[in-house]
């Protein structure tokens, strides 16, 4: 496992040995493609045998299927690659994108095995490999005056034709999720208080049939001190402030909770959690992380 930061946020990124392609962030778009010289392309791969060339940060619409049997429109950015040997000259850029926009605007985790196939086909590539990432928003009520806003979520889909075939079709699924956490060192010493702060949940998962984005939010929302919310009343303040105050929890242990969680899920194969606490009273952050491997 790792830990790195991605556009100055915090990226718990564990790493799987045998889950090659899935586990990790595919390594893409080394500029290859920029030399429409297949010579210069010659002189490059030199010494390799395979490159893995593709594009990265391409944004289109999507459509994301809801629990309740609607869909809902966001924007993502797509991450494509695919593995090939050296000797391949020809710039695969167009390939890729040609095969991306046959699928527009009607990009979801659906098509990713047929778009997949083809782009290896066409690059006559050993794995092609796709990162799709968008925001995800949920209508949340709050818990004493039910008032309805919009909670944004961070979530991504994760696939290669070697591991689409090892999961039933399904990709990877990851979200990010905001959670409060309440230190109870800081409760048991204090007179009065404790120091609390949001913290954020990273929770992925492969499994054998799909799995609700809504779901998978759910499992992590219930393992902080509290829930977070975009709208509040004073009454639902009252009532989350005192809610945390009775559930303190350490980083640790937001993310054995969400690891027991995901445990006992029927169709999870393989999951990881991260957790990043950002302390309000330290200038550091707190995280902790766990998989299904490290659980004994």
């Amino acid at each position: 496992m790792y830990y790195t930061r991605k556009n100055d946020q915090a990226v718990l990124l564990p790493m799987v040995e045998h889950h090659e392609g899935l586990a990790q962030e595919p390594k893409i778009d080394y500029g290859l493609h920029k030399s429409t010289n297949p010579s210069t392309f010659h002189q490059l791969s030199t010494g390799y045998s395979v490159f893995n060339v593709g594009i990265c940060d391409f944004t289109c619409p999507v459509r994301i299927p809801e629990k309740n049997g609607g869909s809902q429109q966001t924007v993502a950015s797509i991450s494509l690659s695919a593995k090939r040997p050296a000797s391949q000259t020809e710039a695969p850029v167009g390939t890729m994108l040609t095969l991306l926009f046959a699928h527009l605007p009607d990009i979801h985790s659906g098509i990713f095995s047929a778009l997949l196939q083809a782009v290896q086909s066409s690059l006559k590539a050993s794995e092609a490999c796709l990162e799709m990432r968008f925001p995800y928003f949920i209508a949340k009520k709050a818990p004493i005056s039910n008032t309805t806003s919009l909670m944004e979520y961070q979530c991504a889909f994760t696939a290669s034709t070697q591991n689409m075939a090892e999961d039933a079709g399904e990709p990877m699924m990851e979200v990010v999720v905001p959670v409060t956490t309440l230190c109870p060192c800081s409760k048991e010493i204090s007179e009065a208080g404790a120091h609390n702060q949001r913290a954020s949940i990273t929770l992925r998962v492969r499994s054998r049939a799909m799995v609700w984005l809504e779901d998978l939010i759910a499992l992590a929302e219930a393992c902080g001190s509290s829930e977070v919310y975009a709208l509040l009343k004073r009454p639902d303040e009252k009532y989350l402030t005192e809610w945390a105050y009775a559930h303190p929890m350490f980083v640790e242990d937001v993310a054995r909770k969400a690891a027991q969680a995901a445990s006992r899920h029927p169709d999870i194969t393989w999951f990881s959690v991260g957790v990043e606490s950002f302390e309000s009273i330290h200038a550091h952050s707190a995280f902790a992380l766990v998989d299904s491997e490290s659980m004994g």
